[in-house]
């Protein structure tokens, strides 16, 4: 073996190592387990071993430095103000967040294309500078909106087990907010997202708000059509006096149906998003080791033989 060849397997073999430690990580990072060890949600750990969210779930005040970056920023207050409900909605709450969020618009695009036109040295393709631009000023949006779409997901497959842990402690004798509460202590390791959100609605609740207010509030955060249908429900039974349990039991079932139905359709989904990689990826690899010998053999073959009459 040449010293070229050992090169390459070295290479191969740091890229392998790399990757796998770096997969290794990020599923280590998703256990349940190693989250309540490790306290990954940013929380204490009570003496039950339950993790407590303690991040700035409350929008925090304006500093002058803050007020200052925001004079900068090229949007209106009312463009600051819808942009700051859709990083709620993902989970980002405060000012900062959105501070961050309209520095990397215009830092982004910037970078995209001085990587394109100086670093590459891309001189004469302005166009594709301008696309790395472009690019570049739509990574945040993708960011956010990815971000969203997970936590919407984790919600709305956290919120039949919610629902059915609500029961028991309204059925054990607790209120609703401290209900609540409860639900948002013991599902925040599975299901940190909808755990904060419960948090939210209980700290509004003490802080002065009313409680179908800060209901709706839970419903325009999130954005989800099962939150909305549970707040209406949770609205109806404040309204009319009727058994919140029962209400929920009922809700419950509905939710659960739902997850089972949307767990079967990304079921059936999958045959057909299988056939894009089968084409693209496995059959010419499968053909490459299953024909490509015998069309060796077959080419040598009739190359090797001659013909009588030709080049007479």
């Amino acid at each position: 073996m040449t010293s070229l060849t050992f090169a390459l397997l070295f290479v191969f073999a740091s890229v392998a190592l790399l990757v796998g430690m770096a997969t290794s990580a990020v599923l280590n990072r998703g256990q349940i387990g190693r989250r309540r060890l490790l306290g990954l949600d940013g929380g204490t750990v009570s003496q039950a071993g339950v993790v407590t969210p303690s991040g700035p779930l409350v929008a925090d005040t304006q500093t002058e430095t803050q007020k200052k970056l925001a004079g900068y920023i090229p949007k209106s207050p009312r463009e600051m103000g819808r942009l700051r409900r859709r990083l709620v909605t993902a989970g980002f709450h405060g000012f900062t967040p959105v501070l961050v969020y309209s520095v990397a618009e215009i830092l982004c695009p910037i970078l995209g294309f001085s990587l394109v036109y100086f670093v590459l040295d891309v001189r004469s393709g302005w166009m594709i500078a301008l696309m790395a631009a472009a690019i570049g000023y739509m990574v945040p949006s993708f960011v956010v909106q990815r971000r969203v779409k997970l936590r919407q997901k984790q919600i709305r497959n956290g919120l039949p087990d919610a629902l059915d842990l609500l029961i028991v402690s309204l059925e054990a004798g607790l209120a609703l907010d401290q209900a609540m509460l409860k639900c948002s202590e013991e599902l925040a390791i599975a299901y940190p997202a909808l755990a904060e959100e419960f948090r939210l609605v209980n700290i509004e609740t003490r802080a002065g708000k009313p409680r179908l207010e800060a209901l709706k509030n839970f419903a325009a955060r999130t954005q989800v059509e099962d939150v909305r249908a549970l707040v209406a429900m949770l609205v109806q039974t404040e309204r009319f006096g009727t058994s919140v349990a029962q209400s929920l039991r009922t809700h419950a079932e509905e939710s659960r149906v739902k997850r089972r139905q949307r767990a079967e359709e990304k079921a059936a989904k999958l045959s057909v998003k299988l056939i894009f990689p089968l084409v693209f990826f496995l059959l010419p690899a499968f053909f490459v080791v299953a024909v490509g010998p015998a069309l060796i053999e077959f080419v040598e073959f009739f190359g090797n033989m001659s013909f009588g009459g030709v080049g007479q």
